[in-house]
């Protein structure tokens, strides 16, 4: 129920009907003035996000002292007391990739240098002969300052390469005309691959660097995504091992993935507060407690499975591995497609 002002009038806004009472017994809309300020938007919306009256916390404190416990409850028809699983995963992963992407991006600082074979930062440790035996290889036999040195990476930082595709040409046409000629014999993908390198070149001026960087944006801007598709592929590796449990439905299994994935954004949540809490105040000993925090995500799976499909230890560990292993191999493969669109996308 709001807190806003009834109206005196005690006939529906939305259908006109005659009302008794605080609602309307056709639509079920509350009878109250329809002029609003903007907090009681803003309160408005956090109450219908996560119900404030007290869904929200207790099932967040639930999904995070008794793993399995809300997913279970949920199985068995108990659902009135705890906030709906899919308005819960929206809302935490809302806020999770909110903040994310707020402390994670990629910029041309981020991307590692290498000349021959070596990075930047390892070159710049090297004592005086190494250093001068080194540069020796980049100048024809003539040692670089370190001034000199500098300018030559940051030359090579700009003009960084980034290749895709098989072969390097000079345009759109010649590789046409090699294709035309029969020169090249390429299929579809590598086409695809040599077209999109040219375009990159093209619009980045060839500066490898800075297509890098677009590439791992737009990759990165696709996590929420492929998080989403994981999602109904977990539940279905859940049904194949526990397809011998007949009262476990396909969606019981889905319940379960959404109160593991809200789980997974809390805690990363915290951990993302660590991590900037120890770049804040330079103490290293945090990462530690960022190490344990990111294991105890696998503990907590574990003992989920544990609490829900009540199995034996051993049934559970096995299929708690097997589980993580085909979740692996699908998050590989979502890798590499996403990669690939991410990269027609730039």
């Amino acid at each position: 129920m709001s807190h806003f002002k009834e109206r005196k009038e005690k006939n529906c806004l939305n259908c006109n009907a005659g009302i008794h009472g605080k609602y309307c017994h056709v639509c079920g809309q509350e009878n109250i003035e329809p002029k609003e300020t903007a907090w009681h938007l803003v309160t408005h919306f956090f109450n219908d996000i996560t119900h404030f009256d007290g869904k929200f916390f207790s099932t967040l404190k639930y999904l995070i002292t008794r793993p399995g416990f809300v997913s279970k409850e949920y199985m068995i028809g108990r659902r009135a007391s705890y906030l709906n699983p899919v308005r819960m995963y929206v809302f935490t992963s809302a806020i999770f990739f909110l903040i994310f992407f707020s402390v994670t991006h990629f910029d041309e600082s981020k991307v590692e240098t290498t000349i021959k074979g070596k990075k930047l930062s390892e070159i710049t440790k090297m004592d005086s002969a190494a250093f001068s035996e080194f540069t020796k290889k980049l100048n024809d036999g003539k040692p670089f300052s370190r001034d000199q040195f500098l300018k030559y990476a940051d030359t090579s930082r700009k003009k960084g390469t980034f290749s895709i595709a098989p072969g390097k040409y000079r345009d759109k046409a010649q590789y046409d005309s090699l294709l035309k000629a029969g020169v090249k014999k390429h299929n579809w993908l590598e086409r695809t691959l040599v077209y999109k390198q040219l375009e990159l070149n093209e619009k980045y001026q060839n500066d490898g660097n800075k297509i890098l960087v677009s590439f791992f944006n737009a990759l990165l801007h696709s996590f929420p995504q492929m998080l989403f598709i994981s999602l109904p592929l977990f539940a279905l590796f859940l049904k194949l091992l526990y397809i011998r449990r007949k009262n476990f439905y396909y969606t019981n299994h889905v319940i379960f993935g959404v109160h593991l994935y809200v789980f997974v954004f809390i805690l990363l949540l915290l951990l993302i507060g660590l991590g900037q809490a120890r770049n804040y105040l330079g103490w290293n000993w945090i990462n530690f407690i960022i190490t344990i925090g990111a294991l105890y995500i696998l503990f907590y799976e574990y003992k989920a499975m544990r609490k829900f499909y009540l199995q034996g230890r051993g049934k559970t560990i096995l299929k708690f591995f097997l589980l993580n292993i085909l979740m692996l191999i699908l998050l590989s493969v979502l890798f590499i497609v996403f990669s690939f669109f991410s990269l027609l996308k730039i």
